[in-house]
Formats: structure tokens, C-alpha cells, sequence
């Protein structure tokens, strides 16, 4: 009897819909779809990528981020971090940003990435995990949390704590000012430090973004 597929930690990313968004109505705005703008990118565009993001402006008056986007596409490269244009490959893929996240040096991290991602995992069942190449976001509508490898010896849980008044474990990342989401970071460097106090800043986050 063949076995069930394993169901997956991850969801696929928001922006994975996005670009699948943005390519559906690329013909209606721009008059080619993905296919034909990479064709024709192929035989007459430059070259060089830079370049030929700025000919993409000039030539067809594109926006910055569709211009740079078709060339880099185009070119064969990919700098987004993510396999953003199709779910099942970026569900393929998000283990493989974990495993290389945590390779070599940062090894010895693994264990600690995990536990932080089952606990963020059971606050509920609409918490979503979706890798990028150098961090593990947590959704709940929004980024309500983040798993980062910062050195080797430490991981920083972000979380999304707006400007309310914390402990002094919880350090000020600056984000409020800056209008970023996460806002606040817990170091954490061993299973030990994943305490009741994390968990209790992590269902913190999670009812923020209700």
C-alpha cells in the first residue's frame, strides 16, 4: 500500500500568490505575458541585467520593480530567495532554505530552530510557516513573528509587538520607528531559553494581528 505523502511544516509564501497575480495580468497591462517579454527580452535587450532594467524603463515606460524583475527573470537569475511564481515548487524548496539556513556553522542551531517552530506552530491552527532563504517568518493575517539565525550561537526571535512596553529580555529592534513589523527580538541560544516567557510573548504577537 503506497504511503501518504508527509504534510508539510510550511505553507506557501504570500508572495508567492502575488507574483502569480502580477504574471496573470502582465498581458492586459503591458501587452505581452511573462513568455513573450522573456522572448523578447532574449533578442533584443541588453545583455547585462542593469542595463537592461533601465532599457525596460526607457523603451516601454515600466515601473522599477516590474523592469528589474522581467530582466533579472529573463536572464535566468532569481534574487527574490524564493521559487515564486508556482506553490508546489516553493513547498518543494522551503525545507531547502531551512537545511541550508542551518548548515555548517550554524548546525548546532537546528534543534533550537525546531522547538521554536513547533511551539509558534501550536499557538494555533492558522499559523503559517513560510522559509525565505535567511529567516522563517510566522503568519497569522500578517508577520506576527520571526525565526532568525544571527550568529552561530544565536537565533533571534522578532516578533511584532508594536510599541507597547516590554521586558528588557525583549530588545527594541528599532522597527516601530521604522515602521518595520518586527519590532522587538528575543536572543536565544539554547532549548533552556525557550521558556514560558517566550511562549507567552509569542501568543502576545499572534493575538496583535488578529
Amino acid at each position: 500500500m503506497a504511503k501518504k505523502p508527509t504534510k508539510s511544516l510550511y505553507s506557501v509564501h504570500p508572495g508567492v500568490k502575488m507574483v502569480q497575480d502580477w504574471i496573470a495580468s502582465l498581458k492586459e497591462k503591458s501587452g505581452r505575458t511573462l513568455e513573450e517579454w522573456i522572448k523578447h527580452i532574449k533578442k533584443e535587450g541588453p545583455d547585462d541585467e542593469k542595463a537592461c532594467g533601465q532599457w525596460l524603463k526607457e523603451q516601454y515606460q515600466m515601473g522599477t520593480n516590474t523592469a528589474w524583475w522581467l530582466a533579472e527573470r529573463a536572464l535566468g537569475k532569481n534574487k527574490m530567495g524564493l521559487a515564486d511564481e508556482d506553490p508546489a515548487s516553493y513547498l518543494r524548496e522551503a525545507p531547502q532554505y531551512v537545511d541550508e539556513m542551518y548548515a555548517g556553522p550554524k548546525e548546532a542551531l537546528r534543534p533550537i530552530y525546531d522547538e521554536l517552530l513547533h511551539v509558534g506552530l501550536a499557538i494555533a491552527s492558522d499559523v503559517k510557516a513560510c522559509p525565505c532563504k535567511t529567516i522563517v517568518p510566522l503568519y497569522r493575517n500578517h508577520v506576527f513573528a520571526q525565526i532568525k539565525p544571527t550568529t552561530r550561537t544565536r537565533i533571534d526571535l522578532g516578533l511584532s509587538l508594536k510599541d507597547i512596553k516590554t521586558p528588557a529580555r525583549l530588545i527594541d529592534t528599532g522597527g516601530f520607528a521604522k515602521k518595520d513589523r518586527i519590532t522587538r527580538r528575543i536572543p536565544i541560544s539554547s532549548l533552556e531559553e525557550i521558556d514560558a516567557d517566550v511562549k507567552k510573548w509569542l501568543k502576545v504577537a499572534y493575538d496583535m494581528d488578529a
